[in-house]
């Protein structure tokens, strides 16, 4: 349990980690971010595919992964319809911190919620090696999250020390969640290969639906297509190394 609530935590906190730059820069370029987008995404795929994906399979059957899998999606789905994920760093309607700036921030709030449950529930399994190679995953999506949503905090007048706090308070949602995941996965039998392919499809929407659009829209789509792959292929070794 300490090992889960601590890779638990730690994946959170890199958000946190992600904001750390601000105290050095202002500007994200838009090369970069979205090189550092096709990275997280190809790392997400990765872990969906190759880690979380077998295992449910193992705890809970096809089926069990089928169903599991499409309420991670309906629920991102739905969460992104009335509270969408808005582009943080581009949105340039927002000018100072006003309702349209806690709006992204409430935003980020309710997104760390299934991010965090995915971490848990991968805690729970069975498969010692599932749980630190999917807080790897996460924590690498949280790290870009982190930093652009600092970055957006800034333009809209925030003090630097004020949008370090916020980041860190959206990182700790998710650490919370994680929690959650863990102790109601480990407490209800049968659930956790659900758990797990819900995170799966999570993971999944959240990379083909934001990631990967997100860094091919603004030129840079032969660079980002590259980081993808490493971002696989990187993935793909840390679970091996993990069994």
């Amino acid at each position: 349990m300490e090992s889960a609530l601590l890779g638990s935590f730690i994946s959170a906190m890199a958000t946190v980690l992600g904001a750390a730059p601000i105290f050095f820069i202002r500007k994200l370029s838009e090369r970069w971010k979205d090189i550092l987008v096709a990275f997280t995404a190809g790392i997400m795929v990765s872990a969906s595919t190759f880690g979380l994906m077998p295992q449910a399979i193992n705890e809970s059957g096809v089926l069990g992964l089928t169903l599991g899998l499409l309420i991670g999606v309906v629920v991102l789905d739905l969460i992104e319809k009335n509270i969408p994920h808005i582009d943080v760093e581009n949105d340039s309607r927002v000018s100072s911190f006003d309702s349209k700036s806690l709006l992204v921030i409430i935003a980020l709030f309710i997104h760390n919620i299934p991010e965090g449950l995915s971490t848990g529930f991968s805690y729970a399994s069975q498969n010692q090696g599932l749980g630190p190679m999917v807080a790897i995953s996460i924590g690498a999506q949280n790290m870009p999250e982190g930093l652009i949503l600092a970055v957006f905090l800034i333009n809209s007048k925030v003090s630097k020390l004020r949008s370090f706090s916020i980041v860190f308070l959206t990182g700790l949602m998710e650490a919370v969640s994680a929690a959650v995941g863990y102790f109601t996965a480990s407490g209800i039998g049968g659930m956790i290969g659900y758990g797990l392919a819900f995170a799966a499809g999570a993971m999944l929407f959240i990379s083909y639906k934001e990631l990967i659009p997100e860094s091919h829209g603004h030129g840079f789509e032969r660079s980002s297509t590259y980081s993808f792959i490493l971002g696989l292929l990187i993935m793909l070794y840390i679970s091996q190394w993990f069994g």
